[in-house]
């Protein structure tokens, strides 16, 4: 199962846990168990957080692949002008 890590803003939503185990084949599917399981993430998942996997920001992460041992960070969105 993939790992994701989320940041201390959005942990709330998960029950305090810094750390969740989805299965999903790819992020579009870990957003989607993700809305099911914390419905309080739904907001940020639907304005589109930066995702990195493995490592790795992806700009357009929906169909990326995920492998069982991925870890997946949701970035805190950054505010500039």
């Amino acid at each position: 199962m993939a790992i994701v890590v989320l940041p201390p803003a959005l942990r709330a939503a998960v029950e305090g846990s810094e750390r969740v185990q989805v299965k999903a084949e790819n992020i579009r599917e870990l957003m989607s168990t993700l809305r099911e399981r914390f419905p309080l993430l739904e907001e940020t998942l639907d304005a589109g957080p930066a995702v990195s996997i493995d490592g790795e920001i992806i700009a357009d992460p929906f169909l990326e692949k995920l492998e069982p041992d991925s870890e997946v960070h949701f970035l805190p969105q950054i505010g500039g002008g």
